[in-house]
């Protein structure tokens, strides 16, 4: 800083004195580039300017081009360009470096092209800004240039080419390139060895990468980093942490980039209790460790501790970037959680990320999740721009909630805004017309994969078609249809026919169904379940014991059925029958209290399908005494009268009779009743629900 302050009296002085010689300019402008100081430069070259000064020499003007170069003052490097009566080769390697630093690769073409003489340094400046600015082809291009015009590449020029073929996966020409390392006898040079093990890793040949990393002498941190990311991308975790624990072994300090890698292996090898020891381990944790650490817990279902994560990173006063509060929104999505969604997207837009691609997209599928979507759409028409992903969150939310006919609606919207569709949107669009059984128009649907999106429908497609035809009573047009299919039926088109034969009550195609998925998944506990149900229902009791009989005997482990709700940014989690919430009581009195009053206006319990062999009573009490139903009433104690909506998630299909009993409550309280299934959101109003002919 106090050499900034002469400088900056140097040239006042300069300035207060008028006209001055070759010597003091030189001597200030050497000043500036040492002290990086561009504005002073500036005074300096209107300095010049304002007295008419011209160098003999390109030496001053040129020390100045390449200030404003390295500090990406593009227009004050070209003012300064255009002016300079004499110009040199280095006069035009800094105006190439300028453009480079800019990202400006086409301007970068036409300075070069321009060139009267070029030297090596031309060319290794415009294959590396080529490279960074992701023209890998035009990188390539001018290396074979360079040695058409007599060049010899250097290691700075192999460098760059080997990190286009990276980007370009060109293991061919890669390989090319090592040759050529290997004859120029460069293979001395750490930074070109690290690209040489970046290059076959990223390029799938993780075996040569290792051997060049085990020769390499005088492993950089980068080296280290470069290997571990490798076997990270081709998955192998394990050998990640070997890795890591070689680099502490050789008195190698890990980086915060090793960490994040090593956090992301962990996570990947399902060992989240390590990744947590070695975050915990981190004195200084940069953003990047902070991210890696949420997403991990996200994507391994562990969004609680992502959430409560954020808020100490927030603590810690670090700044998260918009990856990680996309990633937060998400884990909010998962949870269901609006009250958690809506306070990061208020950290979004405080932050100024909100409109980004990434985060608007992920807020619009928070919002469906969490059955608002109103607000999702209100995110979605404010988005400046929007890609595929942000279409087929809305278009899938639509479909989830009820809004078939907006989803279908949004999608031919999508395409006259020319977005291409792909999976994911035909999923949505396909599970709409499931939902509003809208069996030609889906048909037509299917039809146009191919021609749409220019991909061959795959098994999702085919399973949200079975679904359909099943639904609408074609059980045998879904059993052609799989029987039609290009590819071997997988576990989800089975499990899809199985789940609308259940629905339906085919217990035929439904054993058919079942027997492939013993076959595909022998561990499974839902084939072995579903088709116990469809046998208790017709009162084959010796069949469900058959069943059961057969999952013990293979071990397979039943899941047990919960549901949540949020009350007061608190989740409560209940089971069938629970009794261990600390208000069980009052919640088995309102329950008891709702059941009464439901009854009297002529509903009863649909004690059938209650799939045990027991008395009528005790039926009677399994039914009344569903997750869901402990849930909502826990919800009408904690907030009976308002406005606001109850919002209940559970983690498998809800019953029959709990969905009639949802509707006649809502009619009852005048309450709106949120319920999220592992199919779809149900929202209950004034006796009716969005689901139409879902029972």
């Amino acid at each position: 800083m106090k050499a900034r302050h002469q400088l900056r009296d140097a040239v006042d002085l300069l300035y207060s004195r008028g006209c001055a010689t070759a010597e003091p300019y030189t001597r200030l402008v050497l000043e500036c580039v040492r002290a990086d100081d561009v504005s002073q430069a500036k005074r300096l070259q209107s300095h010049m300017d304002l007295h008419l000064f011209q160098p003999t020499k390109t030496f001053l003007h040129n020390r100045i081009l390449q200030l404003y170069a390295k500090s990406g003052n593009l227009g004050d490097a070209r003012d300064l360009f255009d002016k300079m009566p004499k110009k040199d080769v280095y006069s035009w390697n800094a105006m190439l470096s300028a453009y480079a630093k800019s990202g400006s690769v086409e301007e970068l073409g036409t300075i070069f092209d321009q060139m009267p003489s070029r030297d090596l340094v031309s060319y290794n400046t415009v294959i590396a800004g080529a490279t960074a600015n992701g023209c890998w082809g035009k990188a390539f291009e001018v290396f074979v240039k360079m040695q058409e015009e007599g060049f010899e590449p250097s290691e700075h020029t192999f460098v760059s080419v080997l990190k286009a073929c990276t980007r370009l996966l060109g293991f061919r020409l890669g390989k090319q390139i090592h040759g050529r390392v290997v004859v120029g006898n460069m293979e001395g040079n750490v930074f070109l060895w690290n690209a040489l093990i970046d290059m076959y890793a990223k390029c799938g040949d993780i075996d040569r990468a290792r051997w060049l990393f085990d020769w390499l002498v005088g492993k950089n941190a980068v080296s280290w980093n470069l290997i571990i990311s490798g076997y990270l991308k081709n998955g192998q975790p394990e050998k990640c942490i070997d890795l890591f624990h070689e680099m502490q072994s050789s008195g190698l300090k890990p980086d915060q980039v090793t960490v994040s890698n090593i956090l992301r292996a962990y996570f990947q090898s399902g060992n989240i209790v390590e990744a947590r020891k070695v975050f915990d381990e981190i004195r200084e944790k940069d953003k990047i460790c902070w991210t890696t650490m949420i997403v991990g817990y996200a994507q391994n279902g562990r969004e609680e501790d992502a959430l409560i994560l954020f808020g100490e990173m927030l603590l810690e006063n670090v700044r998260p970037d918009s990856f990680t509060i996309s990633s937060v929104v998400s884990s909010c999505a998962k949870l269901s959680s609006l009250y958690y969604g809506q306070v990061v997207h208020g950290k979004a837009v405080h932050m100024g990320v909100a409109d980004q691609l990434l985060v608007s997209s992920a807020l619009v599928d928070m919002y469906c999740k969490c059955g608002v979507t109103a607000d999702a759409w209100v995110v979605f028409t404010l988005m400046p721009f929007r890609n595929v992903v942000s279409w087929n969150a809305m278009i899938t939310g639509y479909a989830q909630n009820g809004k078939d006919l907006e989803a279908l609606a949004l999608y031919e919207n999508m395409l006259q805004e020319n977005i291409v569709p792909n999976n994911v949107t035909f999923i949505g669009v396909l599970s709409a017309c499931v939902h509003a059984n809208l069996i030609e128009r889906g048909q037509k649907y299917f039809d146009s994969i191919s021609e749409r999106s220019g991909m061959e429908p795959t098994m999702d497609h085919y399973a949200c078609m079975v679904c359909l035809l099943g639904h609408s009573g074609y059980i045998n047009k879904a059993v052609d249809l799989i029987r039609s299919m290009p590819h071997e039926p997988n576990s989800l088109i089975w499990s899809t026919l199985l789940s609308v034969c259940a629905m339906t009550g085919d217990i035929e195609h439904g054993e058919m169904a079942a027997r492939h998925l013993f076959e595909l998944e022998p561990l499974g506990a839902e084939p072995y379940i579903m088709l116990s149900n469809m046998y208790a229902t017709c009162g084959r009791w010796k069949d469900v014991a058959c069943m059961r009989s057969l999952m013990k005997d293979r071990n397979v482990k039943k899941f047990a059925a919960y549901s949540w709700i949020e009350i007061d940014n608190e989740v409560h989690k209940f089971a069938s029958e629970d009794r261990t919430h600390p208000e069980a009581k009052e919640i088995y009195e309102e329950l008891n209290t709702l059941i009464r009053k439901l009854q009297e206006t002529g509903f009863t319990p649909d004690t059938k399908l209650v799939l045990h062999d027991v008395g009528e009573e005790e039926k009677f009490e399994s039914i009344c005494y569903h997750s869901e139903k402990l849930a909502l009433a826990f919800g009408l104690t904690k907030k009976p009268h308002g406005s606001i909506p109850i919002r209940i998630i559970k983690n498998i299909r809800v019953c029959g009779d709990c969905h009639e009993f949802m509707k006649l409550v809502s009619q009852a309280t005048g309450r709106l009743i949120i319920l999220r299934d592992s199919k779809r959101f149900h929202h209950f109003i004034d006796g009716h629900c969005s689901c139409k002919n879902c029972w």
